[in-house]
């Protein structure tokens, strides 16, 4: 016996009647809905803005007030945090002991003891590149002279 080439058709249980219903309630008539919507505001939108009679102006200057909020909500939330950040920081420095400035030149006592001991390991060789640079000008000259 040979398989049929086309597959059975599964039956229409319980389920599968309520996942069909369920799409066209949550999915397609929402989605439908909310296009007509859509098509309304711009078609109203369309109405007012070209009507003989329209205030144009207060429409745009209503649109940019309510595109600025969110950026002004946001900025003085930011600028807020700021604030806060600034005088906990003002605030933090004021707590800090005297002992971390004598700690702080200590360290700057042992930074410009290690400049010293760097710049004493180097003059040696300082010394041999100039003696070697004055060797070479002399030789140079003497030279020019023969």
């Amino acid at each position: 016996m040979k398989p049929s080439p086309l597959p059975r058709r599964q039956p229409d249980h319980p389920s599968y009647q309520l996942h069909r219903k369920q799409v066209w309630t949550q999915i397609l008539l929402p989605i439908v809905l909310t296009a007509l919507v859509l098509i309304g505001i711009i078609v109203l939108i369309n109405l007012a803005a070209f009507a003989g009679t329209s205030d144009l102006a207060r429409w745009a200057a209503l649109s940019e007030i309510w595109l600025v909020m969110p950026v002004l909500i946001a900025g003085l939330i930011v600028f807020i945090i700021l604030c806060g950040l600034i005088y906990l920081i003002i605030y933090v420095i004021n707590l800090i002991p005297p002992y971390s400035y004598q700690a702080q030149r200590i360290f700057y006592r042992i930074e410009g003891g290690a400049k010293r001991i760097s710049d004493m390991a180097r003059r040696p060789v300082l010394l041999f590149q100039e003696l070697g640079a004055l060797i070479k000008a002399y030789i140079a000259k003497a030279r020019e002279r023969i």
